[in-house]
């Protein structure tokens, strides 16, 4: 992990730029930490730069209770490589979405597994990083979407202790045997009125989940219109857990 850049915010959080070799990442940690902060991982759909206000406003909710938050890009993302295959997926799901059609499984498979393929190893190596550096301890938390890489992570990964999983992008249906092996606690956010969102797929999804500690909070509105309180109840979520 080598680190390109920092800068001090005005809240005293300290946000650093990383490369891990072609993975682009960031950084947040607590001003005055006292011991090794727990790690929350801020999952996101892709392009770091587009996404950052949004990610680093929750980094800095996360550090004012005490936890270093981290991020990186997804595969294919921001100038990371495209990939044709999941280019033409993302045009053909844009495509059935304007003309109001159903989405086709297909679509859903040929656009997410792959990126969950990439992806899930990509945050394992940044997590063995990001928890060798001296400020950063456990437990760990994954927080935000894509929801099926979020999925998979609860699965393969022990070091995650519980996560806020953001339904808020198609599921291919073979997430769901998967889901069934989630164990950890789980904060389910939906949007009730998501239009880039299959409301029946995120249901099902989480009737899956195997945790024996899941909520599903919904509310009304659109895709980035998440109400503060939810993003509360998601942060006092983390606390339990994870302090």
């Amino acid at each position: 992990m080598q680190f390109t850049s920092e800068q001090r915010l005005d809240d005293g959080v300290l946000e650093r730029e990383f490369t891990l070799g072609e993975i682009p990442g960031i950084l947040w940690t607590p001003g005055s930490a006292s011991a090794p902060a727990p790690l929350i991982l801020l999952g996101h759909p892709g392009g770091l730069h587009k996404m950052y206000p949004r990610l680093a406003a929750r980094a800095r909710h996360s550090a004012a209770e005490g936890f270093a938050a981290a991020t990186i890009e997804l595969p294919g993302s921001g100038d990371r490589p495209r990939s044709a295959t999941a280019e033409q997926a993302r045009a053909d799901l844009r495509r059935a979405l304007e003309a109001g059609e159903p989405v086709d499984d297909e679509i859903v498979d040929r656009l997410v597994l792959p990126l969950v393929e990439k992806a899930v190893p990509e945050w394992q190596t940044t997590l063995d990083a990001l928890l060798s550096q001296p400020e950063i301890g456990g437990p760990v938390g994954y927080s935000g979407g894509v929801i099926a890489i979020g999925t998979r992570l609860a699965v393969v990964e022990p070091r995650i202790s519980a996560a806020v999983l953001f339904a808020g992008s198609f599921v291919p249906r073979a997430m769901l045997e998967e889901a069934r092996q989630v164990t950890i606690p789980l904060h389910v956010l939906l949007q009730w009125d998501d239009k880039g969102n299959d409301r029946q797929q995120a249901l099902d999804l989480f009737d899956a989940f195997g945790s024996k500690e899941k909520t599903l909070h919904a509310n009304l509105g659109g895709h980035t219109g998440v109400p503060q309180f939810a993003g509360d109840a998601a942060a006092q979520f983390f606390t339990r857990h994870l302090s």
